[in-house]
């Protein structure tokens, strides 16, 4: 069983569309990712009417990265609905999602992101978000840091 296989059994678990309330809708977004260390946590997204409480399955992944390990590096992710990714854009995070991994670690640009999973075809994150707009501060605080040493 290669990686992705156990990622995409890992996420599969959280798959169980469910109405919380009236207004909130959860596990219908599910995503396992693989942190710099091999461990593997998953996610499922939360949504409500209102947009801007909405947590995407790649978010609540990383948050449980990093409440359960301290981890800020994603060396692989998998998103999905129903079924594994399988082109054409499917599984890649959205825009929200995208940021929040370049913001949480620079290291996550070189993340492995599943687009096909039948042909095991991924992408980068760096290739999503090409001219990020916060490699300037990111390389700043590394300058610092390198001084004060």
């Amino acid at each position: 069983m290669d990686i992705w296989e156990q990622l995409y059994e890992k996420a599969k678990k959280e798959y169980h569309p469910e109405e919380v309330s009236p207004f909130i809708t959860a596990h219908h977004v599910v995503c396992a990712l693989e942190a710099e260390n091999g461990e593997i946590y998953t996610g499922f997204c939360i949504e409500s009417c209102c947009g801007v409480m909405d947590l995407c399955a790649e978010r609540v992944a990383a948050l449980n990265m990093y409440l359960s390990s301290g981890q800020t590096v994603v060396k692989r992710l998998i998103a999905f609905r129903d079924k594994p990714s399988y082109g054409g854009g499917s599984g890649t995070p959205c825009g929200a999602c995208r940021e929040f991994f370049m913001q949480l670690d620079e290291r996550n640009e070189d993340m492995e992101i599943m687009t096909d999973y039948d042909r095991r075809t991924t992408v980068r994150l760096k290739e999503l978000i090409p001219d990020w707009w916060g490699r300037e501060r990111y390389a700043a605080r590394n300058n610092s840091e390198v001084k004060s040493e």
